[in-house]
């Protein structure tokens, strides 16, 4: 099975990316797969598991959830749920996409695991699951831990699998206004009803991180998922986030106008004052990358999970640095055939140590041959097995 140690702590730094929702594609990216600290976006996640007890039946939108004192002392921001009390599941919802109410994600912690240490762990083990390769999880809220950390490339999957496996709560996160024992709150996130197309999704903040912010931005037929990591404030992370929102846009429909593929450079935010981002497009060289992924995922069908019995190997190696790595390199290589394939770092005590085999899973045999085979093409390690080997 995958193991979940920690990665190094995280520094703060700014590291951002533009998806295009559809094709997978990397419209921009910049220290994307730097590691950081997620602080509030973390409740994204918390949000993808409740929304999971919901969608499997063990909770509804109206299933109460008890405050314990532990849930009530965390600190601001916070509803200020009192202990005892209780918060129905829409409400704590709206708390967290709204408010980001750090007290009432310890609330649903406590009620979908036996304490919020245990939801963490399973919080980041549902995260590898869906290809969040790496993320490591230490509470539900965000709240400051040196070893709770991310990259945006994760955030930006984690925002794609919200959308995806959750269609009828994702429109929850446009929520503007959410209104508790008579006092109303108004959204952390400014791009709502300010910036055309804008749906959700969170920002978040420690010290640690700077100002974040993950968007999910419609336009045309077209979707762009975009996260900004690092803002030195509120105000000029909303700033950088419009920027890159209009570059994927012009960038997505000049490849769609071209047949081509490019992808803007590794390059830092423009600076403070500046009327727009300096981008160089770099084009890549193996063109058809571009035209397997938008055969393979149009723009109005939704991205379903894969499943078979079926897994391939890229490679084994001496610690889950390398092996996720190989597999960052194997989906970038060949994004048609292995974007959204659950991934597994499978462990091997050897005479000399641990061995971390990197799988990509939930092929049938015919998936996983060809997988390899577009692998094998472009030089790169492959091998096709059986799941449960």
């Amino acid at each position: 099975m995958a193991s979940f140690a920690a990665p190094a702590a995280a520094k703060r730094v700014y590291t951002g990316i533009v998806v295009d929702q559809a094709t997978g594609q990397t419209l921009y990216a910049h220290k994307a797969d730097r590691a950081v600290h997620p602080a509030s976006l973390t409740k994204m996640m918390t949000l993808y598991m409740l929304f999971e007890a919901v969608k499997q039946g063990k909770l509804s939108m109206d299933t109460p959830l008890r405050v314990s004192r532990n849930a009530a002392g965390k600190p601001a921001s916070k509803l200020g749920v009192r202990r005892g009390s209780t918060i129905r599941v829409k409400d704590a919802t709206l708390a967290l996409i709204v408010k980001s109410a750090n007290d009432v994600a310890t609330v649903v912690a406590e009620a979908l695991a036996p304490n919020e240490v245990v939801f963490a762990r399973r919080m980041t083990a549902r995260a590898r699951k869906l290809g969040l390769v790496s993320t490591s999880f230490r509470n539900a809220n965000g709240l400051p831990n040196r070893h709770q950390v991310t990259t945006a490339r994760d955030m930006a999957n984690l925002a794609i699998a919200l959308q995806r496996d959750f269609p009828d709560l994702f429109p929850l996160f446009a929520t503007r206004t959410f209104t508790w024992k008579g006092r109303k709150y108004g959204s952390t996130n400014n791009l709502l009803g300010r910036t055309k197309g804008v749906d959700g999704i969170k920002t978040g903040y420690i010290n640690a991180s700077g100002f974040n912010l993950v968007t999910t931005v419609g336009r045309d037929g077209r979707r762009l998922v975009a996260v900004v990591i690092g803002g030195r404030t509120a105000a000029r992370r909303d700033r950088q986030m419009q920027k890159l929102i209009s570059m994927g846009f012009r960038r997505a429909a000049d490849q769609e106008k071209s047949g081509t593929l490019t992808v803007a450079a590794d390059l830092p935010p423009a600076r403070p004052g500046s009327r727009g981002a300096s981008f160089v497009l770099a084009s890549l060289r193996s063109i058809n990358l571009i035209s397997e992924a938008n055969a393979a995922a149009p723009a109005a069908t939704p991205v379903v999970m894969p499943e078979g019995d079926h897994g391939i190997q890229v490679g084994a190696f001496g610690s889950t640095k390398r092996a996720n790595r190989a597999i960052r390199q194997a989906v970038a290589a060949a994004p048609s055939q292995l974007r959204n394939h659950p991934i597994d770092l499978n462990r091997v005590k050897t005479s000399k140590g641990s061995l971390y085999r990197a799988r990509l899973l939930s092929f049938n045999a015919t998936e996983a041959r060809a997988a390899c085979r577009a692998l094998k093409a472009r030089r790169m390690d492959c091998m096709v097995l059986r799941s449960d080997r």
